[in-house]
């Protein structure tokens, strides 16, 4: 008896291994399975047949990623720009005005620094995006501008313009 027992109990080890190095580095855990940590807390055991997981998440989901997206609370608007040659790919834009955006700007010069900077009519700077040598690419988080015309340029290479409007 002891022996099954031993067997068993090495059989589940090597499948426990076994399905620990073919998982992609989460682990399941339904929602009505109690964490160890927390029945050991208690004073109570962990319900047979329950797994804890093996990390725990970084922090709790929101209802908002489990609620499908109404048109207000929608993704950012997201732009697209590149430079190569030292010239941007574009010279016009178009944002939606008052929503924050992203503004992916990707560097196809190799070993040329470039940025995406935006300033309002006056000339003051309300956007200044970090300088990057190419070749690659950046994800400005840009903040919501009132509707209006911006100019756009690369701080390093002042030749580099082009207009953005929010609408």
């Amino acid at each position: 008896m002891r022996s099954i027992r031993l067997l068993v109990a090495g059989l589940t080890l090597v499948a426990l291994a076994a399905c620990t190095t073919t998982t992609p580095g989460w682990t399941y855990a339904p929602a009505s399975a109690t964490p160890i940590a927390s029945a050991e807390a208690s004073g109570s055991a962990a319900p047979s047949g329950s797994v804890a997981p093996s990390v725990a998440p970084s922090e709790a989901p929101s209802a908002a990623a489990s609620a499908p997206a109404s048109p207000a609370s929608s993704a950012a608007a997201s732009v697209e720009l590149s430079a190569q040659s030292i010239a941007f790919d574009k010279t016009a834009l178009s944002v939606p005005a008052g929503a924050a955006f992203q503004l992916v700007f990707q560097n196809n010069d190799a070993g040329i620094p470039h940025n995406v900077e935006i300033k309002d009519g006056t000339g003051a700077k309300v956007f200044d995006g970090a300088i990057f040598s190419g070749v690659d690419s950046r994800t400005y988080d840009v903040p919501s501008l009132p509707a209006g015309t911006y100019k756009f340029a690369c701080t390093v290479h002042p030749n580099m313009v082009g207009e953005l409007t929010a609408q």
